[in-house]
């Protein structure tokens, strides 16, 4: 029986769902039509009509974007994706967080940005649109699927960000029409994320991986075309635009795992940050072996595979990612929807295009028959090409363990400690790599002088010898050859690189590009060598024991401080205070304060709080911690909240911590006799015992003619002299005995008169006081990072000579059209 329910909003849902069908049936006209005109370039009705497809994918993909926020936003909690990825007391930056956080967003936002670029392409590729845009919606009709959420024959193909609630949970509140009423809120935004630089990181990183598409379509339309050697100048820019942006991108996501993640650290080797620097890499490899075949002639089918090879590993990322195999190896990727089938078709499309074209143009592909010399810059590229690719390859072969275990039924565990081993191997190879990108800066392309050369060398390798002693001295790192190596191998690669903007000052302004972003990499591989080898706990615990259950099964308790509020504690060169603190729920912000105190003196030279925040989050295992840095030139002060008491995250709720009733809520009770006029101390005063009330009166009790009440009258005088009265109450009704106590709420303090003693003219009272508050307190760890601010100039840095070459590589292709 069909059942009418109150209060849903369904009209958004299908505007939503029908735009989804219209992007892909659009995706499909567009790709089939600029296919077509691309066979036919005669006929040029398929262009328009590719075009036509394409912006009305473009139109889809904004209404289909604009309605997921309409629904995060007004909090339409009927739809899963809201009720999945929000709740009301976000705000909105987390909201728009929250669109992105599920797969159905996330496949959205790749549409969205490939949309974008689709439209530069259109407008600027000219010859170049028909080809191109093919492969650009091909891609845009399959990610379209990925949120289809229709069956088809008994298979469901997509998840859709706009399936009903009761469509993707089977409850029994659904069976109430008004099952709304009872969902109150959303489950909301992982703790983890909510961190400003989640509003800007996914989209970064989207922009890049769907940025690596065009580069890709270049170089297969120019195999498909047989215009060989011309995709390099459209492609190259592109290449450069791919790595720039998903590069910002990876080191956005470093900034975050620094920031909001609490391992301390900037990169773990988390399988998912590991599947997104890997195309990276390889896109990075063929932008140098391009770069080798415009100047040299050498390397056409090496920078061809590495270009669409990159792309390939994009989508194999998203698998990763997407499909659920990583399991619980990675903190990072998305649960799985059970689309684990249609990625891996995305993944054998672009694959099998790949691998098609450069087998069918096998025999056509420009070779050079003539060896490089070893003496020439395009020898040595390509040597640092092939040594990044070999590194790429060592990371994907154990990042691709659980892959490999699901094709070949194995049971190969993934490294114990993933960072001492991904640090072993690829140590080594970011030294060559950084020698290499070093020693090229005095070779030039086909032949070099050997005698400057090695003059040049030398001269450059004396410098770099001594500033690396310097460095390692000052920075300690002296005890480790393999951190003295890769510090050396960056030095060098820095100062040669200065060299070359020398060169730029005198004129040769078009090589400081590249320059520019070789010292930008080297700055940031000396910058978390130094950072992750010499940064060290502070917060060093010398008992080595924190009084907190079960701590020590989560943390190490020798790397933790505790602290009760307002009781200064010494912790190396700092004077640690918990003064506080203040909640903006879900979190609670706690008030450290940092004092350095002047030893003779006694002044206080230098005083800051940090607020590092937590939430307690019982889905995720408890207390989330998210740290607070204090930022120096020279290094950062790092702090994170590892434990805490409960009564400040009780009060979100507006729940007391341990709250109890009755007679628990009290200390076990003093029991005195005393006579009239005597006078006891308590915990804040005193009081006396004033006389009997032979006349008391029970609320609610009828007295009768044989029936006693007596009361006992007592004054109580609190230490800042106010004064309070109670009466407790002593019956006996019916030749049982009974007793009432008062409260004095504002002491704490209840009383009980329980027996009367005629023989010895004594009365029996029983005091009862609440307990102390218990003092808040908190656990938390402070980590010092040296010369962290290396690694993130150089980030800086490296942006800024892509940007420098992008322009370069522009202006080449707009001269190479005008000699054309």
């Amino acid at each position: 029986m069909d059942i009418n329910y109150v209060g849903e909003q369904l009209l958004p849902g299908k505007i939503g769902q029908f735009f989804i069908i219209l992007s892909f049936g659009s995706a499909i006209l567009s790709f089939i039509s600029y296919y077509f005109a691309t066979k036919n370039p005669e006929i040029t009705s398929w262009k328009t009509l590719g075009r036509i497809g394409y912006w009305l994918n473009a139109l889809s993909i904004v209404v289909i974007g604009s309605t997921l926020f309409y629904i995060i936003y007004n909090h339409l909690f009927e739809y899963h994706y809201a009720y999945a990825h929000s709740s009301k007391a976000l705000p909105t930056h987390y909201i728009i967080s929250s669109f992105w956080e599920g797969q159905e967003g996330s496949f959205w936002l790749w549409m969205f940005w490939q949309m974008v670029l689709s439209c530069v392409i259109v407008f600027r590729a000219k010859t170049w649109e028909s080809p191109v845009m093919t492969i650009v919606m091909l891609c845009q009709a399959i990610l379209a699927s990925m949120i289809l959420g229709i069956e088809f024959f008994g298979t469901r193909i997509g998840s859709s960000p706009f399936i009903l609630l009761r469509d993707a949970m089977n409850i029994p509140i659904f069976s109430d029409p008004n099952y709304l009423s009872l969902i109150a809120d959303g489950r909301g935004l992982n703790p983890l994320l909510q961190n400003y630089w989640m509003v800007i990181h996914p989209p970064t990183l989207f922009l890049g991986f769907a940025s690596m598409i065009v580069p890709f379509a270049y170089a297969f339309a120019g195999l498909w075309q047989k215009r060989y050697k011309e995709w390099m100048t459209p492609g190259l820019p592109w290449a450069l635009f791919a790595v720039m942006i998903l590069g910002a991108g990876i080191i956005m996501g470093s900034f975050w795992a620094y920031e909001a993640l609490n391992f301390g650290g900037f990169w773990a080797w988390d399988p998912v940050e590991n599947v997104s620097i890997i195309p990276w890499f390889t896109l990075i490899a063929a932008v140098h072996v391009m770069v080798v075949f415009k100047n040299s002639g050498h390397g056409y089918f090496t920078a061809t595979f590495l270009t669409l090879i990159s792309f390939v590993l994009v989508i194999y990322a998203s698998y990763l990612t997407r499909s659920g195999i990583l399991g619980e190896t990675s903190v990072h990727s998305f649960t799985s929807l059970g689309m684990s089938g249609q990625l891996i078709f995305f993944n054998m499309v672009y694959l099998a295009l790949m691998v098609g074209i450069l087998i069918s143009r096998r025999k056509e592909i420009p070779s050079s028959e003539k060896e490089e010399d070893i003496y020439s810059r395009e020898f040595w590229m390509f040597i640092g090409a092939l040594v990044l690719t070999v590194a790429c390859v060592q990371i994907i072969a154990t990042t691709s363990i659980p892959v490999f275990n699901g094709i070949f039924g194995t049971k190969v565990a993934p490294p114990i400690n993933p960072i001492a081993h991904y640090n072993k191997w690829q140590g080594a190879f970011v030294i060559v790599i950084l020698l290499l990108t070093a020693v090229t800066q005095f070779l030039k392309y086909k032949r070099t002088d050997t005698k400057k050369f090695w003059a040049s060398t030398i001269a450059t390798l004396v410098v770099s010898i001594l500033v690396t002693a310097l460095v390692a001295y000052f920075t300690e790192i002296y005890s480790n050859v393999m951190y003295i190596l890769i510090a050396f191998a960056g030095i060098f690669c820095v100062i040669s690189n200065i060299r070359v903007l020398g060169d730029a000052l005198k004129g040769k302004w078009r090589l400081s590009g590249s320059a520019v972003s070789h010292i930008g990499f080297a700055l940031l591989m000396i910058g978390a060598l130094i950072a992750a080898a010499t940064n060290k706990v502070i917060s060093v615990n010398s008992n080595g024991y924190i009084a907190v259950a079960n701590f020590d099964k989560f943390e190490k308790p020798g790397d933790n401080l505790f602290l009760n509020e307002g009781e200064p504690v010494q912790m190396g060169d700092y004077r640690i205070t918990y003064i506080g603190d203040s909640v903006a729920a879900p979190n609670v912000y706690y008030n450290i304060k940092y004092e350095r105190i002047d030893e003779e003196s006694g002044k206080v030279k230098e005083s800051f709080i940090l607020q590092p925040f937590a939430q307690n989050n019982p889905d995720m295992g408890g207390l989330i911690g998210t740290p607070a840095t204090k930022h120096y030139v020279s290094h950062d002060i790092y702090t994170l909240i590892t434990a805490a008491n409960s009564d400040s995250f009780a009060s979100i709720s507006g729940q007391k911590a341990d709250d109890k009733t009755g007679f628990d809520a009290y200390d076990e009770p003093a029991t005195y006799e005393v006579s009239v006029g005597d006078t006891l101390r308590y915990r804040n005063g005193y009081y006396v015992i004033e006389g009997i009330n032979r006349d008391a009166t029970v609320n609610n009790l009828p007295k009768g003619p044989e029936d006693v009440f007596f009361g006992l009258k007592i004054k109580v005088v609190a230490a800042d002299q106010k004064e309070f009265v109670a009466e407790p109450i002593y019956a006996i009704k019916d030749g049982n005995v009974y007793d009432f106590n008062k409260d004095v709420n504002e002491q704490g303090l209840r009383f009980r008169f329980s027996n009367i003693y005629p023989d010895r003219d004594k009365l029996e009272v029983m005091v009862y006081q609440k307990p102390l508050p218990e003092k808040k307190w908190i656990v938390f760890k402070a980590i010092k990072f040296p010369y962290i601010n290396f690694f993130w100039s150089g980030t800086i840095i490296m942006t800024l000579g892509f940007c420098m070459a992008i322009y370069r590589r522009l202006k080449d292709a707009k001269i190479s059209k005008k000699i054309a």
